[in-house]
């Protein structure tokens, strides 16, 4: 029997964006049960344009910006726990699947459990439409790792982090290891819950051949002699969150000493890389400190809530960290 799947997008003033995600998950080849959108507070008139033109849509107005996060945990509540849908796709309101991505991820998991009747999430591979550059799921060993050449080199494999747009996440996951942190707000919240699904024994698949193009950050080329990468800069806000969870992350939630060195030396990199490429430098470089504060202190929550700006990412800052570094 086909399980059911329903889509999942958070969205905030996406009127301009969404319909060509909507129309992309409209003409699947495999059918949705359900087109989801918790719509994150907007005001830009993305309700009224999804009412009259998409009334077939379920929509989940939030009475207030509750971040990527929060809107990630609230449509995973609905559509997982009270819709009881097996499979959950889930998006950012700027993502568009291929036609068959659908079709392709389950039958990438169909092919995979007969040996691996454990997987709990699967992702295909995000496309930079301008770039062709893929963002590559990655290992966690206390560390963000690149999986080896050989690995990347497979139809069908698995990860250990997967941002969640575009992500499969099936509802025993759901039931069994509860809801994102909300508390995350923005960024590394798809990461941790990753790892709090790898630790309860899911797998994570990746199916090469479903692809949803997808764009990371603010990204442009920085060529300096010897040295050559992508630079993603980001609203000072954003640098608060990506720093204060990554480092929560090491200090309370996997507290060994490798990772509390591998996320110092990551952010440490990231300072100055925003002292020497970054634009406001001096208010990114306040706010990465605040996040790191909050951060060993466990204080969580919402601190800012950028009221006019569109959210994105999860842990995309942190993956197209690693995309750079691959091909610097």
């Amino acid at each position: 029997m086909e399980p059911s799947v329903a889509s999942l997008t958070t969205a905030y003033n996406a009127e301009r964006a969404l319909p060509r995600q909507i129309e992309s998950l409209l003409g699947q080849t495999r059918s949705l049960q359900e087109i989801i959108v918790v719509d994150n507070a907007s005001t830009d008139g993305t309700a009224a344009m999804l009412a009259a033109r998409y009334p077939q849509v379920t929509v989940l107005r939030m009475p207030e910006n509750l971040g990527a996060a929060g809107a990630w945990a609230a449509g995973l509540s609905y559509a997982a726990l009270e819709k009881r849908h097996g499979w959950v796709w889930t998006f950012d309101d700027d993502s568009v699947p291929q036609s068959d991505a659908l079709e392709v991820l389950l039958g990438g998991v169909r092919d995979l459990e007969a040996e691996h009747p454990d997987i709990g999430i699967a992702a295909g591979l995000a496309v930079n439409a301008a770039t062709g550059d893929l963002y590559k799921p990655v290992l966690w060993r206390d560390d963000f790792v690149q999986p080896p050449a050989a690995v990347l080199g497979q139809a069908n494999w698995f990860a250990d982090l997967v941002i969640a747009s575009g992500c499969l996440v099936r509802r025993d996951v759901v039931e069994r290891v509860g809801l994102p942190r909300a508390d995350f707000f923005m960024d590394i919240f798809d990461f941790e819950y990753c790892l709090r699904a790898r630790s309860a024994g899911y797998k994570v698949a990746v199916i090469n051949a479903a692809r949803v193009v997808h764009e990371i950050g603010n990204a442009r080329k920085i060529r300096l002699p010897g040295y050559r990468r992508l630079w993603t800069r980001q609203a000072p806000w954003r640098e608060y969150y990506i720093s204060r969870n990554l480092f929560y992350l090491a200090w309370w939630l996997y507290p060994n000493l490798r990772t509390k060195r591998a996320i110092v030396r990551y952010l440490t990199v990231h300072a100055v890389q925003i002292a020497l490429f970054g634009t406001r430098k001096l208010d990114c470089l306040t706010k990465m400190a605040r996040g790191v504060r909050d951060g060993h202190r466990g204080a969580l929550g919402i601190r800012f809530r950028p009221e006019g700006t569109r959210l994105r990412g999860r842990g995309e800052e942190v993956a197209a960290e690693i995309l750079a570094q691959e091909k610097a």
